[in-house]
């Protein structure tokens, strides 16, 4: 099973049709047959960038099934205090620390990101690197 996860840039570009790379996110969509996963604080990300309609589109598209979620738990908090504490020259923000939490706990590591530069940056347990799906 072919397994993926989904930061803010890609969510984002998906979720504004005017947005240049919205076309390109919703071709990769439409070809893709295999699991999308991401963390709550990504979703909270995006929001943030959407009008109130692309926000209720996004959280019913989540809701659907389309974007399996995954929730971190408190007792992961010190890892992630620990990543952007790594990261502190790249101003690492949750919802990336919590990506990487969630690629050193399920082993994913191909992402769908606009950030391929932080991405290549970060190092999971193991000296592992992220690999960024190429969607652009």
């Amino acid at each position: 099973m072919d397994r993926i996860l989904v930061d803010t840039g890609f969510l984002v570009a998906y979720g504004k049709k005017r947005d240049l790379l919205y076309p390109k996110a919703d071709r990769f969509l439409s070809k893709y047959h295999g699991t999308l996963f991401s963390v709550s604080a990504v979703v909270v990300e995006t929001c943030f960038f959407l009008d109130a309609g692309a926000k209720q589109h996004l959280l019913e598209w989540v809701e659907e099934g389309s974007l399996s979620m995954v929730e971190v738990p408190v007792v992961a908090y010190p890892e992630l205090a620990e990543t952007i504490g790594t990261y502190s020259d790249r101003n690492v923000d949750f919802a990336d620390a919590a990506l990487i939490w969630l690629a050193e706990t399920s082993g994913i590591r191909r992402i769908l990101t606009t950030d391929r530069r932080d991405f290549y940056t970060f190092r999971l347990k193991g000296g592992k690197r992220f690999d960024p799906v190429d969607w652009v």
